[in-house]
């Protein structure tokens, strides 16, 4: 049974689980159209883009294999982002660029909605009027429900918020058991004996839970920041060997403990799953049926490294 979140000021009954349609260019259509099933008949109901995925070609895919399905477009939830311009070697949170890019992914996606648009990545340029321009023309004319922002800190959060009049109600960060950055450094605190007390991010996620700001993990079965999977990888013997514990008393994968163990979290963050493999996908969503315990979730992250001070 999925987990779902009202999102405060945002979607109501969000999937917990998010499918992440990064690499979905690689399916046919038709296969496109199994895996949007398959995570409807798991519950997830929240589907993430962007405009850099494939270029455009998983929005395409997408907007391709979505009628395949017999779902209703009211049934799910589509998110994209913009603002990355890897052809070009440039971030671009611009008015033109946003609208653009914005009014591209619904012609991509076959969608007049786009539910929730984030903003990817920090342009170093960007003018919070112009950002605010653009929402505003999206959110009038019914072209985006909810806005967002992807990798973006405190400061700059409360400079966008100053001008731009809808509510800002996600932000999508890199989170796993390995890559625990986001909130290592409250525990280490002046700490001068290890990196773990370096604040690397001045706060976030106490500062997206007192705004009202829902975090949506990327990565969170990952190592490094694209190192790959820590999933029975020699490299984390405690970890693995943590996990497959815990697996095996859920009657789950290691890999639905690891997302359970994100789920846990007081924050009420989302988890995305960026896997096309509807096996894999399955044993993910498994993280549902699982709630750690405290001392549960402790085991699993001093296994993965850590250790209290």
């Amino acid at each position: 049974m999925m987990k779902y979140l009202d999102i405060v000021n945002g979607p109501q009954k969000a999937s917990s689980i998010i499918l992440g349609c990064m690499r979905m260019p690689a399916l046919s259509t038709e296969e496109a159209a199994r895996m949007i099933s398959c995570a409807a008949e798991e519950g997830i109901n929240f589907f993430d883009h962007a405009t850099c995925y494939g270029d455009g070609a998983a929005e395409e895919r997408f907007g391709a294999a979505f009628p395949l399905t017999g779902l209703k477009r009211d049934d799910v939830i589509i998110q994209t982002k913009c603002g990355l311009h890897f052809d070009r070697q440039e971030f671009d949170w611009s008015r033109e660029d946003i609208i653009t890019s914005t009014e591209e992914s619904l012609k991509r996606l076959k969608v007049d909605t786009i539910d929730v648009l984030l903003l990817h990545r920090p342009d170093l340029l960007y003018d919070p009027a112009e950002v605010a321009e653009a929402f505003d023309k999206l959110y009038r004319e019914g072209k985006v429900r909810w806005f967002g922002v992807s990798n973006v800190t405190p400061g700059q959060l409360e400079l966008l918020k100053k001008y731009v009049q809808q509510p800002l109600v996600f932000n999508q960060l890199q989170f796993s058991l390995e890559q625990s950055q986001l909130i290592d450094q409250a525990l280490y605190v002046n700490n001068k004996s290890t990196d773990r007390s370096i604040d690397r991010d001045n706060g976030l996620l106490d500062y997206c839970r007192l705004h009202d700001i829902t975090i949506q993990t990327w990565s969170p079965l990952q190592y490094g920041m694209f190192g790959g999977c820590f999933i029975d990888d020699p490299q984390f013997p405690e970890l693995n060997q943590a996990l497959q514990e815990l697996a095996d008393a859920y009657g789950v994968t290691k890999s639905a403990i690891a997302i359970a163990w994100i789920l846990r979290h007081p924050a009420h963050m989302q988890a995305i799953a960026g896997t096309m493999n509807p096996q894999h996908l399955q044993e993910i969503c498994g993280a549902a049926k699982v709630d750690l315990t405290h001392r549960e979730w402790y085991k699993l992250y001093l296994a993965a490294g850590k250790y209290l001070p």
